[in-house]
């Protein structure tokens, strides 16, 4: 079987990979770590399934999904078992949670097996519909910074910007850095992307702390902040679209 993986971890991704290549039952002819760099290679490649990560930043497993034609056979990985996974299964689609377990990939191998030659992948189309409509993506109003025994509560509407640096993260105030035990890739997750945006691989910035943009070189652009220090953020070359239109620009 021809298969494309999709997932955001890295790690994740070759993992899977190397599971399915020692099954030798499936043939890898693509993966991604990006859902939207995906839906532009799959369409030449002839995939019979595609194995596809839930939880992504930028799109997500369903959204991901609902753009692609034709829909190929479908292995959910997921490491949120709050998902509609029954109704997954009801649509002859399948799912593994995370971290995948060689018995939970032999089952799906075994159920992708079984299906006859010249039947058809399921329709979707409603089931994916149903799950998109019924999300209501719970975005967290603090974080928490644990040093020690002791954890404080940050709220988010105080946070100007989080930035990694030296492997930790930080949650910026105006008064005070704040360290969180998340990356700045989990936090992109976690966060409600019409308050806060990824503008670089080590930044993630809140919306209504921007007080002016600057372009800079190698089509970057600079954000200046209207905190009292007046913090200069660099924009990735690759995240100024997104910011612009976010920002009506």
């Amino acid at each position: 079987m021809r298969a494309y993986l999709v997932d955001d971890e890295p790690l994740a991704l070759r993992r899977l990979e190397r599971m399915l290549d020692e099954s030798g039952q499936v043939e890898v002819v693509g993966r991604s770590t990006d859902p939207v760099e995906a839906l532009e290679q799959l369409p030449g490649l002839r995939v019979a399934v595609l194995f596809l990560d839930i939880q992504m930043p930028g799109l997500n497993g369903f959204e991901m999904l609902a753009r692609l034609e034709p829909q190929p056979l479908v292995v959910f990985t997921t490491a949120y078992n709050q998902y509609a996974l029954q109704a997954f299964e009801v649509n002859s689609v399948d799912y593994l949670l995370k971290p995948i377990e060689q018995a939970q990939l032999d089952r799906a191998l075994r159920k992708l097996r079984s299906r006859p030659a010249a039947a058809p992948a399921p329709d979707l189309s409603a089931v994916l519909r149903q799950l998109l409509a019924g999300q209501k993506p719970a975005y967290p109003e603090r974080v928490a910074s644990k040093i020690g025994d002791r954890v404080e509560l940050v709220d988010l509407s105080r946070v100007t910007h989080f930035f990694a640096e030296d492997k930790l993260t930080y949650a910026a105030t105006e008064t005070k850095n704040y360290m969180i035990d998340a990356t700045i890739a989990e936090m992109e997750t976690k966060l409600d992307p019409k308050r806060f945006i990824r503008i670089h691989r080590s930044t993630i910035l809140n919306l209504a702390y921007i007080h002016e943009l600057y372009t800079y070189f190698a089509g970057r652009m600079l954000v200046r902040l209207k905190d009292a220090k007046r913090t200069e953020l660099t924009v990735a070359r690759d995240r100024v679209k997104e910011l612009k239109e976010l920002l009506g620009l």
